[in-house]
């Protein structure tokens, strides 16, 4: 059975933890890169990983190598601060990418 993994800082991760995901509190881009590198290399058992938004922002490259990957799904989500807009824009390059277009607007 395929998993679902959050890295993020403790505080955004907690509450995932308790919808059964599993967590991966970073304190840095450093270790959520050690954490991404560590899910992605030495299991396939993860089919979407959530990436706070403030530490993806830090790991664009190592997280473009999976846009076109259908495993894992890579998805930002806004940390505790708020959203810094990065998952959205990602996902409507994604969308465009597949149906060839912006379906979703500006």
């Amino acid at each position: 059975m395929l998993k679902i993994a959050v890295i993020g800082g403790r505080e955004t991760v907690m509450g995932f933890k308790a919808l059964g995901l599993e967590t991966f509190p970073a304190a840095d881009a450093g270790e959520a890169s050690r954490v991404l590198r560590s899910l992605t290399r030495d299991s396939g058992d993860y089919a979407i990983i959530y990436i706070e938004e403030n530490l993806a922002a830090q790991l664009s490259s190592e997280i473009d190598k999976f846009k076109d990957s259908p495993t894992p799904a890579i998805i930002l989500i806004p940390g505790r601060e708020g959203s810094l807009g990065l998952g959205q824009t990602a996902l409507k390059a994604a969308v465009e990418r597949a149906v060839g277009t912006n379906i979703l607007g500006d």
